[in-house]
């Protein structure tokens, strides 16, 4: 049966980090075993700043801690980290491509929209041969703060020429599902086999894995 264009998101933007690949295990672990010791806050929880922006962590940390390490030093660990875990560690979500290649043939452009620097990006489509998005947007590439304020989102629907309530924002954070109803997005909460039990409250939805995802995204 074909789609009716009418009930069809204009553009699904994808959150990368947890939703695409199942990096943020891999970053809780490494933030609360390595990095956040380092920066002498050994006792905070990941979840107090997943799906913000590295080089905002530091300023957060900073503020609200006060950390033992400079900048420099601060973000060199995590960038580090970032290799570890985008060329060996992360994988991709199950059923992905299948997915983007469905939702383009109904005619839904798609965009990666994420706090991660557009290296890391790279590193993981480059190694997943990620291809064909008509919006790729790091947090970094706009003049304002990441998530969980609305700005990277605002410019992700602007980058689509789309107004953005035309989009759905697939997120796995509560720091990423403020960012994209911040905008007035529709936005699914994703629960990736091993995710934190993160707040998803303020999501329009909630869906737990792949195929939850692939069925409530095609049944829109």
């Amino acid at each position: 049966m074909s789609a009716d264009r009418s009930s069809v998101d204009e553009a699904v933007l994808f959150d990368m980090d947890g939703v695409i690949v199942d990096s943020e295990r891999y970053w809780a672990e490494i933030e609360e075993e390595r990095i956040f010791p380092a920066a002498g806050v050994p006792d905070l929880q990941a979840a107090e700043i997943t799906g913000m922006n590295y080089r905002e962590v530091y300023d957060y940390l900073d503020d609200e801690y006060g950390v033992t390490v400079d900048r420099e030093e601060f973000l060199g660990i995590y960038e580090a980290a970032a290799r570890e875990v985008y060329t060996e560690r992360a994988a991709l979500m199950d059923g992905f491509r299948d997915l983007c290649g469905t939702l383009r043939d109904r005619g839904t452009r798609l965009a990666i929209v994420s706090s991660s620097p557009p290296e890391w990006i790279d590193l993981v489509c480059d190694r997943f041969e990620l291809t064909g998005f008509d919006a790729t947007v790091s947090a970094e590439d706009i003049d304002g703060p990441g998530k969980p304020e609305p700005d990277v989102y605002r410019h992700a629907a602007n980058e689509l020429a789309l107004d953005p309530t035309d989009c759905v924002a697939v997120e796995d954070s509560t720091h990423g599902v403020a960012s994209a109803t911040a905008v007035g997005m529709t936005c699914i909460g994703y629960r990736g086999a091993n995710a934190k039990e993160l707040d998803l409250a303020a999501a329009d939805s909630v869906v737990d894995g792949p195929q939850e995802l692939r069925a409530a995204l095609l049944a829109r």
